[in-house]
């Protein structure tokens, strides 16, 4: 009798532990991020308390990204729809219809000092952390207004995630301040980096424009090749999201080799040097400070 008693009240312990651990998943703020890169500060911030969707993953380009069935299910059922806007994401007000979402779409980017290249808007803001740290005080806004029972919470997040960035700004521009202007000049596969150059000091060049669907024409490749060999520019790097033969083909034009690979749009997967914004951002720096400083 014992026994029994005792298996019926491990029982009950089990099925009620089990409804709690329902009960707060469902509890959660449904959460869309659009790309990898915005997913991981919005998790910074929103923590435990946040059931995120990422539609863009590591490694995945934004720019030509195609959405799938299971993007317009996690929409449909979201609270909150995160997007880095700046004409980044052609294809979201078209997922946005076919999703018939009807919540709040948060630009992660207002407020941002935009840059505009040839007539276009950079989308690429993260680049330079002080961007950053406007990117995640929105993201910070957005859950309190969505989300206000867990405040305590995103405030206290945020807070030490801004201190991170403001910190690694400072270390960035230390190291930067220490490599001679005449040598920070970098090409990379595409214009993702302008925001990072301005921000920082670096003037980087490329063969494409601020987006990866364009291509470089043939006069366009011959005048970087020739501004390279003019400029004697030696620091060459590939993207993660970009395919690598243009970076190639331009260090063979010019005696040179690439000095690695840079994560521009999209992080890396898990156990990788740039799993999150902030190992991004250190990755990133590290690279090109290795190159630059030779």
């Amino acid at each position: 009798m014992i026994i029994k008693k005792s298996f019926f009240q491990l029982m009950l312990a089990l099925i009620f532990s089990l409804t709690l651990s329902w009960s707060a998943i469902a509890d959660k703020l449904k959460v869309v991020s659009t790309f990898s890169i915005l997913g991981d500060m919005i998790k910074n911030i929103g923590g435990e308390n946040i059931e995120l969707t990422t539609l863009v993953g590591p490694n995945g380009d934004a720019h030509v990204y195609e959405p799938k069935p299971s993007d317009a299910k996690a929409l449909s059922v979201a609270n909150v729809v995160f997007i880095n806007g700046l004409g980044f994401e052609g294809w979201i007000n078209r997922l946005v219809k076919s999703s018939g979402y009807k919540g709040k779409i948060i630009t992660a980017t207002k407020g941002v000092n935009k840059l505009e290249v040839g007539g276009e808007i950079d989308p690429h803001a993260w680049q330079d952390l002080s961007n950053g740290r406007i990117y995640i005080n929105n993201i910070k806004n957005a859950l309190l207004e969505a989300d206000p029972k867990n405040a305590t919470i995103y405030l206290k997040n945020f807070k030490e995630y801004d201190a991170k960035l403001i910190s690694m700004d400072a270390t960035t521009r230390g190291l930067f301040k220490k490599i001679p202007t005449e040598k920070r000049i970098v090409v990379t596969s595409h214009d993702a980096f302008l925001y990072f150059g301005r921000s920082y000091g670096i003037d980087f060049r490329s063969p494409v424009g601020v987006t990866t669907e364009s291509e470089p024409s043939a006069g366009e490749l011959a005048a970087l090749i020739t501004e390279m060999r003019e400029d004697n520019i030696r620091a060459l790097f590939a993207e993660n999201i970009s395919d690598p033969r243009l970076i190639k083909q331009l260090a063979r034009e010019v005696n040179a080799s690439i000095g690695g690979t840079l994560y521009s749009d999209a992080l890396s997967d898990k156990g990788e040097p740039a799993s999150s914004y902030l190992k991004m951002f250190n990755h990133n720096v590290n690279e090109l400070v290795s190159v630059l400083s030779k």
